[in-house]
C-alpha cells in the first residue's frame, strides 16, 4: 500500500510581524514537504478580528515570499471556516463529547478568586454537567439563555509519539473541560485548528514546543470527531545567548527588517535551518537545495537553539562571497537604485561591468549594504572622504598633492589601462620621487574611493576606468589644495567633502 502524501501547514496569526521563531517553523514545514514530495499549506489564523490586521497579513506573505518559502495551497483564512467550526462543535454536542455551560463570566471569576484565595489551582468544576440535566439545558437554550460549549474530557490518558521528543502523555484528570465554542458563537483556538487541519487533510503538525500543552486537548477533539490525530512534532524554542527567551534585545527582529539590513534571503534560510536542526556533521554553509536534500525530522534537536547574531552576519558574508554576480545582481541593483547612486536602465546596459564590480566588492562585504557603500565611488558623480582616511593618508597635503599630481600626469598619458601597466607606472613614479610605493598607493586609494580600505588599488583603477579615475584624482587634488591653503599645518582640518569630526 502506497504511503499517503505528506501535507503540512504553516498557520501564523496576523497579529504581528513574521519573526525568527515563526519563520523557522515555516521553514521546517516547507523543507519537510519539499524533501518528501509533500504539500505545504499556508493558513492565516485570523479569527481574532480585533487584533488581526491586513497589514500584518501582507507582511507575513512578503516575508515568506522573500525567503523563497512558496506555498502549494492557500493562503486560506481561518475566519472563512467559522461555520464549519460551529458545525463541528455541534457534532461534539450531539455525540455527547460536549455539553452546554450556562455559567456567567462573573460566576467563573468568583470561583477562580476562591481558588486563588485557597492557593489552589483552578479547574472548572463541571457544574453544568453535573447539575444541569440535558433536558434542562435544552430548555434554557431554547429560551435564549446564553451558553458556551465545553468538551467533556474523558478519563484516561492523552498521549502521542512526538517526532522530536518521543512519547509525551498527559493524564486527562489534569485537563479541565475546556470551552470549544464561546457564548457568542465564535470557536476557540483548539477547535478551529483541529477543524481546519481535518478539512485540509494535514498529516504532520510541526510547530513550536509552546504548543505542547494544546496537543492533548486537540487529540481529544480529533478522536471525539471520529478521526485519528496527525503526526505531531514540537520544536524547542529559540533562546538568546543569555539563555532567556529570544527577544529584540538579542538582535532578533522581524524578517522584513533583515531584508532592509541587506541580508541575503538564502543566507537567512541557512541560519534559520541551523536553529534547532543538525545535518549530523560539522558543516554549516548550505544552499537551499542542499537543505532540502539533507533535511530530516530525525535531525531536529530536543534542546533549545541559541540565537547568535554574529553567526548570522558571518554566514551572510560567506554566502555573499560564494554567490555568483548574476545571482546578486538584482539584489544589488535594487539597493543601488534605492540609494540614488545609479539608474536602473544605465546599469542594465552595463551588465558585464556590473558583474565585475560585484565580484570585486563582495569579498569584503558582510551584507548588501556593504557592497552599495563600496560601489558608490564607481557610480556616483562625487564622493565624500572618510575623516579617518584623510587624517591618516592625507596628513601632509602639500606633499601628497605633489605625488598624486605626478601620478595623475603619468596615468593620463597611458595607452594601456590594465593592472600590470598601472602598477608599473606607479612604482616608476615612486622611484622618481624617491619614496615607497605605499606612499602613493594609500593616498591614491583615498582619492579614488574616499576610504582607507578597498580592493586592490589596481583592480579599483581598472574597474573604475580611465575617465572616472582621472576625474576622481582631479577632485582629490583640488580638495588637497584647499586643505593646504586653509590649514597647512593642521592634520585635523577636514577636507571639503569629508564628514565633520565626531
Amino acid at each position: 500500500m502506497a504511503e499517503r502524501q505528506i501535507r503540512v501547514r504553516f498557520a501564523p496569526s496576523p497579529t504581528g510581524y513574521l519573526h525568527v521563531g515563526g519563520a523557522r517553523t515555516a521553514l521546517f514545514n516547507w523543507l519537510l514537504a519539499r524533501r518528501r514530495g509533500g504539500v505545504f499549506v499556508l493558513r492565516i489564523e485570523d479569527t481574532d478580528r480585533e487584533r488581526s490586521s491586513e497589514v500584518m497579513t501582507r507582511a507575513i506573505l512578503d516575508g515568506m515570499e522573500w525567503l523563497g518559502l512558496s506555498w502549494d495551497e492557500g493562503p486560506f483564512h481561518q475566519a472563512d471556516g467559522v461555520e464549519r467550526h460551529r458545525r463541528d462543535a455541534l457534532r461534539l454536542l450531539e455525540a455527547g463529547h460536549a455539553y452546554r455551560c450556562f455559567c456567567t463570566p462573573a460566576e467563573l471569576e468568583s470561583k477562580r478568586a476562591r481558588a486563588a484565595g485557597a492557593q489552589e489551582a483552578y479547574r472548572y468544576d463541571r457544574n453544568c454537567l453535573l447539575r444541569v440535566s440535558p433536558e434542562e439545558a435544552e430548555r434554557r437554550a431554547a429560551a435564549g439563555q446564553p451558553f458556551a460549549l465545553r468538551c467533556h474530557v474523558p478519563e484516561g490518558v492523552s498521549a502521542w509519539e512526538d517526532v522530536v521528543h518521543g512519547r509525551i502523555e498527559f493524564a486527562n484528570a489534569e485537563i479541565e473541560d475546556f470551552i470549544v465554542l464561546r457564548s457568542d458563537g465564535t470557536p476557540v483556538y483548539n477547535l478551529a485548528v483541529v477543524s481546519d487541519d481535518l478539512d485540509m487533510r494535514i498529516t504532520h503538525v510541526l510547530r513550536g514546543d509552546d504548543h505542547i500543552s494544546n496537543t492533548p486537548k486537540q487529540i481529544l477533539l480529533y478522536r471525539a470527531l471520529g478521526q485519528e490525530p496527525p503526526v505531531f512534532g514540537h520544536v524547542p524554542m529559540i533562546l538568546g545567548p543569555d539563555g532567556k527567551r529570544l527577544s529584540k534585545r538579542h538582535g532578533a527582529t522581524a524578517i522584513g527588517e533583515y531584508r532592509e539590513q541587506g541580508l541575503l534571503p538564502w543566507a537567512l534560510v541557512n541560519f534559520l535551518a541551523l536553529l534547532g536542526w543538525s545535518p549530523g556533521t560539522d558543516e554549516e554553509i548550505f544552499d537551499v537545495p542542499e537543505l532540502i536534500a539533507r533535511f530530516s525530522l530525525e535531525g531536529i534537536n530536543k534542546k533549545s537553539a541559541i540565537f547568535d547574531s554574529q553567526k548570522l552576519i558571518w554566514l551572510n558574508g560567506q554566502h555573499l562571497t560564494r554567490a555568483s554576480a548574476e545571482r546578486l545582481e538584482p539584489l544589488v541593483t535594487e539597493r543601488l537604485v534605492a540609494a540614488g547612486i545609479a539608474n536602473a536602465d544605465a546599469l542594465r546596459t552595463r551588465r558585464a561591468w556590473v558583474h565585475g564590480l560585484i565580484d570585486l566588492l563582495k569579498v569584503r562585504a558582510r551584507n548588501l549594504d556593504d557592497i552599495v557603500r563600496q560601489a558608490r565611488p564607481y557610480l556616483a558623480e562625487a564622493i565624500d572622504y572618510e575623516q579617518e582616511a584623510v587624517q591618516k593618508h592625507w596628513k601632509h597635503p602639500a606633499q601628497v598633492r605633489q605625488r598624486l599630481a605626478a601620478l595623475r600626469q603619468r596615468y593620463a598619458g597611458l595607452e594601456r589601462w590594465d593592472e600590470q601597466t598601472l602598477e608599473a607606472e606607479l612604482r616608476a613614479v615612486a622611484d622618481e620621487l624617491g619614496t615607497a610605493a605605499g606612499k602613493l598607493i594609500h593616498p591614491l586609494r583615498v582619492s579614488l574611493t574616499g576610504m582607507a580600505v578597498s580592493p586592490g588599488i589596481f583592480e579599483v583603477l581598472v574597474t573604475m576606468g580611465r575617465e572616472l579615475a582621472l576625474r576622481r584624482l582631479d577632485a582629490a587634488l583640488a580638495a588637497l589644495e584647499r586643505r593646504e591653503r586653509e590649514a597647512p599645518s593642521s592634520p585635523d582640518t577636514v577636507v571639503p567633502g569629508a564628514p565633520p569630526a565626531a
